[in-house]
C-alpha cells in the first residue's frame, strides 16, 4: 500500500527534526572541538612566549569564538525548519544582534589585554606614572564607544531609525564640547603632557616666568608643584603645555654650578688660578652635595672697568644642592682671598686728564 499523504508530511517532517538536531550536534561538536583546540594553543604559546601577548589574545577571544560556532549551530537548525518559518525574520535579527555583542566583546578583550600588557611591561619601565593615569581613560573611552556602536547596531537591526540619534548626538556632542572647551583644553593637554615624557614626578622644573618647584602630581586637568618655600601651586595643563618649561632633573639630575667673581688689575693671576682651585677641591671634599668626580674648572674670562673677571666650575647633585655649593664656595673664596691678600676691588673708574685740564688741588 502506498503512504497516505498525511502519513508522508508526517515522515517528512520527522526527517526534517532529524537532519535539524543532526546539525546542531555537528555545530555544538564543533564548537567543543574548538574549545580544546584553542585551550591547547594558549598554553603552547604561553609555554613558549611566556612574556608576550598573543596567548593573553587568544584567552579574551576563545569563549566569544566558541559561543559563535554554538550559536550559529542554532540559528541554522531554527530556519531549517518549517513550522517556524514566520519566526525567521525574528530569529535573523536576534542572530545579529548576538554576533554583534560576541564581535563587540571579543574587541573589549582585546583592548584590555593589550593596556594591561602595555602597563605590566613597557608602562612600567618608562612612564609608570603616566600610564596609571592615562590607560585607564583610554580604556574607558574604549569600552564606551564599542558599547555604544553595538547599541546603534542593535537599535538599527530592530528597526529603530538611528538617523535622528546620531543627528542628536552630533549637536549634543558640539554643545557640550563648546561648553567643556577650557576642561577638554586642560585634558588633551595633560595627554600631551604626559605621553610627551619630558616631565615626571619629582622634578624640578620652572615656568618661564612663573613659579618653580618639584612636580607632586601630574593629573588629567592640572598639575601640582611644591614650591621650595613648601607652597602648593597648581598649574592648569593647557598653561604648562604653552609655556617654556626648564626641567633641572634633566637629561640628568646632576647640575652645573658657575661662580663668576673677578680680581684687582695689580693681582698675581697665576695665585688667583691656583688659590681658586684649592678652594674650589675643599668645596668638593667637605659639602656632600658635590659630584666628587667632577674635577673643579677655572678661567679667567674678560677685562672689567675695575677686575679682571674669572670662573670657577663645579657640579652639584640637583638644583637645590647647588645653591649649597654655591653658597659654600662664595665664602671660602671671600675668606681665603682676605687671608691672601687677593683684593676685589669696588667699582673704581680712572681718569686721565691733561695737563692743561688737570683739576688744581
Amino acid at each position: 500500500m502506498g503512504m497516505t499523504t498525511a502519513e508522508f508530511i508526517t515522515a517528512n517532517s520527522l526527517l526534517q527534526y532529524i537532519l535539524t538536531l543532526a546539525l546542531l550536534t555537528v555545530f555544538l561538536l564543533g564548537a567543543g572541538l574548538l574549545h580544546l583546540f584553542l585551550r591547547i594553543i594558549i598554553k603552547r604559546v604561553q609555554k613558549r612566549y611566556s612574556q608576550g601577548v598573543a596567548h593573553q589574545i587568544l584567552r579574551g577571544i576563545k569563549n566569544p569564538a566558541v559561543l559563535f560556532i554554538a550559536t550559529l549551530g542554532f540559528f541554522l537548525a531554527l530556519v531549517t525548519l518549517p513550522s517556524l518559518a514566520q519566526w525567521q525574520n525574528g530569529i535573523t535579527k536576534g542572530w545579529t544582534i548576538l554576533v554583534v555583542l560576541l564581535i563587540g566583546r571579543s574587541l573589549a578583550n582585546i583592548i584590555n589585554v593589550m593596556l594591561n600588557w602595555y602597563i605590566q611591561t613597557v608602562g612600567a619601565r618608562n612612564e609608570p606614572r603616566g600610564s596609571k593615569i592615562m590607560l585607564p581613560i583610554i580604556r574607558r573611552i574604549s569600552m564606551v564607544v564599542i558599547y555604544g556602536v553595538i547599541a546603534l547596531v542593535t537599535l538599527d537591526t530592530l528597526g529603530v531609525s538611528i538617523s535622528p540619534l546620531l543627528g542628536g548626538l552630533g549637536i549634543t556632542g558640539l554643545a557640550v564640547a563648546l561648553a567643556l572647551q577650557p576642561t577638554l583644553g586642560n585634558f588633551f593637554a595633560g595627554t600631551y603632557v604626559l605621553s610627551d615624557g619630558a616631565i615626571h614626578t619629582g622634578d624640578y622644573i620652572e615656568l618661564h616666568g612663573g613659579p618653580a618647584g618639584y612636580v607632586l602630581e601630574i593629573g588629567w586637568r592640572s598639575t601640582k608643584i611644591r614650591t621650595w618655600l613648601n607652597n602648593l601651586v597648581i598649574v592648569p595643563n593647557s598653561v604648562l603645555a604653552d609655556t617654556i618649561v626648564t626641567n633641572y632633573q634633566g637629561p640628568d639630575a646632576e647640575m652645573n654650578v658657575m661662580v663668576t667673581c673677578g680680581v684687582s688689575y695689580d693681582s698675581n693671576l697665576e695665585k688667583v688660578n691656583r688659590v681658586s682651585l684649592e678652594v674650589a677641591r675643599e668645596v668638593l671634599e667637605e659639602c656632600p652635595e658635590a659630584i666628587k668626580s667632577m674635577e673643579p674648572w677655572f678661567g679667567f674670562d674678560h677685562f672689567g672697568d675695575s677686575n679682571i673677571g674669572f670662573w670657577i666650575f663645579l657640579q652639584a647633585e640637583d638644583r637645590i644642592g647647588s645653591y649649597i655649593v654655591t653658597n659654600a664656595l662664595i665664602m671660602k673664596l671671600h675668606a681665603r682671598f682676605a687671608t691672601e691678600g687677593i683684593e676685589i676691588n669696588y667699582p673704581v673708574r680712572k681718569l686721565v686728564y691733561s695737563e692743561s685740564q688737570a683739576p688744581k688741588p
